[in-house]
């Protein structure tokens, strides 16, 4: 239990009800309580961010005024740098890109404009640069084809320009070939018909032109031939 007698703000906060022991105490060891003193008190935040208690800075400083949150940006504690990285002014997240912890650089990588995200682009950790091809200009997608990381060229390959998704025929995992069945130009497709994985088939005959269908109508798995045949009925009913 903390002693009010001690407190700094015991004759000014206390006493006008802006504090409550127990409830809404900035000496507590309780976030929680912590956040409810700086929702009444927040002019008072200021004068806690060099605190020695971390919970207690990181808390401060979603109340300080952003022209004050670069004092906190060395910040020994990543739980402080997170609080930054959300209210940090846009122009200013770049002292924040090689922050070592990865919840911080996510955050950066969610907020930065989209034209300066390759500053992140070989970022160590997977789900940061996966954050990365979400947002990045399509147009500039091409230095992530190569990813070492399954999800990174999975939504590179959801977000290229369908021209440009030649380049990831060739990719070693499925799941990705068949983003790239999904999306690639009808007349490139051609390239898929013998891929290994009948689920890339099977995409490759829901888009496939006549002559690739008369191809796959002869396709090894019984779905893959069903539907090149299915679609060649209704190519026929139309003519």
């Amino acid at each position: 239990m903390t002693d009010c007698a001690t407190c700094p703000h015991h004759e000014d906060r206390l006493e006008k009800g802006r504090c409550k022991p127990g409830d809404a105490c900035v000496q507590a060891m309780s976030g929680r309580q912590i956040e409810r003193f700086f929702r009444e008190n927040p002019d008072l935040a200021q004068g806690y961010t060099g605190d020695d208690f971390w919970e207690r800075r990181a808390i401060a400083a979603r109340y300080i005024s952003q022209p004050r949150l670069l004092e906190l940006i060395d910040d020994p504690d990543e739980v402080v740098r997170r609080v930054l990285a959300y209210r940090l002014p846009v122009d200013e997240l770049y002292r924040l890109i090689g922050d070592i912890d990865r919840e911080v650089r996510i955050t950066v990588a969610d907020r930065l404009p989209a034209e300066q995200l390759e500053a992140l682009v070989n970022d160590n950790d997977y789900l940061v640069r996966k954050y990365v091809a979400r947002r990045m200009p399509a147009g500039r997608l091409f230095r992530m084809i190569c990813d070492t990381d399954r999800e990174v060229r999975m939504s590179v390959a959801r977000r290229l320009p369908p021209e440009s998704l030649g380049l990831m025929l060739n990719d070693v995992e499925p799941e990705i070939r068949r983003i790239v069945a999904e999306r690639i130009q009808p007349e490139a497709l051609s390239a898929l018909l013998d891929d290994p994985d009948w689920g890339v088939r099977l995409q490759v005959a829901e888009r496939a032109t006549r002559g690739m269908l008369e191809i796959l109508e002869h396709d090894t798995d019984p779905d893959v031939k069903e539907v090149a045949r299915q679609r060649l009925r209704e190519m026929d009913t139309n003519d």
